[in-house]
């Protein structure tokens, strides 16, 4: 695999098999062929990549300059995001000369919608117009609303979003990814129960390699990863926001934090029409829609569920 750096002495796997082309990165087939082409002119204009989490937005921007063999430094939002670091670190950076590709670097601001709005991401759009002769930008963000729209106009914006055709070809190319990385690290495996674990998490790849890493600790990867909250313990859980009992729904929710938040909310949404009465199911969807746009940002995702059911519980009447 020409993407696997030999001598790498990472130990993440989402970094040790990070892929360094446009051709090795999967993606849909219209986006690999416009940044082909963008390669082929030698040059990139500021980009705005935006889409879902583990997409390779990153993966992308970090091919993009390493084809090109241009200086560049990655900058993250969610941890650089104030106007010091557009005053110092970037702009240093952008006035410096470069010996390589004709002089021209690039910044990329990976999480650039955690950039302070107010005053940060006004600043950036006179960077990008003062620098523009020798410096690039390439912007990835999970939420492009919260991008400034004079940041919009300055780039080409780009969304990587997947089509529902296109998922069954993509889904195929990471099975024999995970494949190769399972066989590299001498893990043994189902391949049914890494298809189903495809399919559970795409297009997060990022969220998959890590949770592939987690589950091959034991050496082996088979049908009890699958595991989810149990049709019982699900019930279990209802019943306990229907008779309000707080204090057994924080215990619920300690003792299986292990199943993932998306499943969680998944679950009571395919299944609201069973346990609540009609007229509660819309107030049931927006509370699930709101914790999920929250727990994206949350630090404590323990804390997040208990909010959200709480919340349920106060609100939705149960049959």
């Amino acid at each position: 695999m020409s993407w696997l750096n030999p001598m790498t002495k990472e130990y993440l796997w989402v970094e040790k098999y990070r892929p360094t082309t446009i051709d090795d990165c999967i993606l849909p087939n219209g986006l690999k062929s416009n940044f082909s082409d963008l390669l082929k002119q030698g040059n990139l204009p500021n980009l705005l990549l935006h889409g879902g989490p583990g997409v390779g937005k990153t993966t992308v921007a970090k091919a993009l300059v390493n084809q090109l063999g241009s200086d560049y430094i990655v900058i993250n939002g969610s941890m650089e995001g104030n106007i010091d670091t557009l005053r110092n670190k970037i702009q240093n950076y952008a006035s410096a000369m470069s010996l390589v590709n004709d002089g021209k670097k690039y910044v990329i601001l990976d999480e650039a919608d955690y950039l302070n709005a107010i005053s940060t991401q006004p600043a950036l759009r006179n960077f990008m117009e003062e620098f523009s002769k020798s410096c690039g930008f390439i912007l990835t963000c999970n939420y492009i609303n919260r991008i400034i729209k004079p940041l919009h106009g300055r780039c080409s914006i780009v969304n990587f979003k997947i089509g529902n055709q296109e998922k069954p070809l993509l889904a195929s190319q990471f099975l024999k990814r995970i494949e190769y990385i399972l066989n590299a690290e001498g893990v043994q495996y189902d391949q049914k129960v890494i298809a189903e674990m495809i399919m559970k998490y795409m297009p997060d790849w990022r969220r998959l390699i890590n949770e592939l890493q987690r589950y091959a600790a034991c050496g082996q990867i088979d049908a009890g990863v699958l595991v989810q909250v149990s049709d019982k313990t699900f019930m279990d859980l209802v019943t306990t926001l229907k008779e309000k009992e707080f204090t057994n729904m924080r215990k619920w929710v300690g003792a299986n934090l292990d199943n993932d938040f998306e499943s969680l909310c998944r679950r009571l949404y395919d299944t609201c029409y069973d346990y609540t009465k009609p007229e509660s199911v819309p107030q049931l969807v927006i509370t699930l829609a709101e914790y999920q746009y929250k727990n994206a940002f949350a630090s404590d995702t323990e804390i997040n569920t208990v909010a959200m059911l709480t919340e349920i519980m106060i609100n939705v009447e149960f049959n």
